[in-house]
């Protein structure tokens, strides 16, 4: 297996404590230089846009009841320099950037491209930058962008339109990535049909705002309107560059990959099935110039509550763990919803690592593929650095060998 990091960055009360910004980033460089230091792959950190605390006095309130804001990271672009800086050997990736905001996908193309011709000139030159890519988690975050329904016939679509407006960034991204010259008018025309919607009745309204109730199909103009354009620079190297497409969409998946490379931004709460189907089908669809299709090319997110700590017994220790399991994400729920759902919290455990060393060790042997890469989440819902910190250490210290041990038997 493969062990990769992830942060959050999320800056919310936690047992009565916020630490402020300036803090929350002192904090994540100490991790991030740790994880560096104890061989970690790569460090994934979550990126957000646009404040939560704002939003929630808004109509609409997406989060109402969280406090403060649920990531501080508003592009690794700018964020990696810093990381680089402070490290030796450590990869770095983003999980997961939004093409919707901050300018759109022509936007977003050019500061890569940007970003990669400056790092082959850097001392880092030979390290990776892993760019997870998606709509964005959140709706208000890219409304000021002008991602909102246009019209009657694009509010009924809505729900099946935000993917399909997701598609059009995703290609317009990857394409002037790849150095193309082209204008709107030769990107995928966006069309709906009834095998987009889940119901007679759902195609019904959008055939009502469109006025054609006998219509096969509806053509939805482009989001981006743009004349023949190409990016720069223009002599841009890719081979520090791996691309993830941050959908389970498989049309989605397998568009992307006509076009570079992509891998694929595992949630966690995929079902297992949906993940294996994934690795079934991407051999024959990942882009040839990429290499042969491996597991570690869909990273997976891991809630990680590990305590070895050495003056308990086993057994201490697995209660231990699991009280900060519960705790953690008593609070996520907390505050994310304003609910306390008994159920799903013990599901949320139960889909954790969650334990003593052996019996974390024995969960990833359990759950994982040998070859999956894994992005492990220490700072959930934590803002103890000298835990955090523990944790990294302790697994890679006490779990990763077990794991190993495990394996070459």
């Amino acid at each position: 297996m493969l062990f990769d990091i992830f942060f959050s960055i999320c800056q919310t009360p936690v047992n009565g404590v916020q630490p402020n910004e300036k803090q929350m980033f002192a904090n994540f460089f100490e991790q991030v230089r740790m994880a560096d230091e104890l061989g970690y792959d790569v460090a994934w950190v979550a990126e957000s846009h646009l404040s939560c605390e704002v939003q929630k006095h808004n109509s609409g309130a997406v989060i109402p009841n969280f406090q403060g804001e649920i990531g501080l990271n508003t592009d690794i672009l700018l964020l990696a320099p810093h990381i680089f800086a402070r490290t030796k050997r450590i990869g770095i990736g983003a999980a997961i950037k939004s093409l919707h905001c901050n300018g759109g996908p022509i936007a977003h193309a050019e500061a890569v491209k940007s970003f990669l011709t400056l790092h082959q000139l850097s001392e880092d030159a030979d390290r990776k930058i892993h760019l997870g890519v998606a709509a964005g988690r959140f709706p208000f975050s890219s409304a000021p962008y002008g991602i909102v329904p246009r019209d009657a016939v694009e509010k009924a679509a809505w729900p099946v339109l935000k993917g399909k407006i997701f598609t059009e960034a995703l290609e317009i991204f990857l394409r002037f990535v790849r150095g193309d010259v082209f204008s709107s008018q030769d990107v995928t025309a966006t069309r709906l049909t009834r095998a987009d919607m889940r119901s007679d009745e759902d195609w019904s309204k959008i055939l009502a705002a469109f006025g054609e109730p006998a219509a096969k199909e509806v053509t939805i103009a482009n989001r981006w309107q743009f004349a023949r354009t190409g990016v720069i620079p223009k002599e841009t190297p890719l081979d520090k560059l791996q691309i993830y497409v941050g959908s389970h969409d498989s049309k989605i998946q397998d568009f992307a990959n006509g076009i570079l490379p992509c891998g694929v931004m595992n949630l966690s709460i995929t079902p297992s099935e949906e993940i294996e189907k994934t690795h079934a089908r991407m051999p024959e669809v990942y882009h040839p110039s990429g290499g042969n299709w491996s597991r570690s090319l869909m990273p997976r997110t891991v809630l990680v509550f590990l305590d070895a700590t050495p003056r308990l017994s086993p057994e201490q220790q697995s209660a231990r763990a699991k009280e900060k399991a519960r705790s953690a994400l008593n609070t996520y729920w907390q505050a994310l919803e304003g609910t306390l759902d008994s159920e799903r919290i013990e599901k949320a455990v139960n889909n954790a690592i969650v334990g003593n060393a052996v019996e974390c060790a024995a969960q990833l042997k359990e759950r994982f593929h040998p070859d999956d890469r894994l992005m492990l989440w220490f700072d959930f819902f934590n803002h103890n650095t000298e835990e955090v910190l523990t944790s990294m250490r302790d697994f890679k210290r006490f779990v990763v060998p077990l794991v190993n041990q495990t394996e070459s038997k």
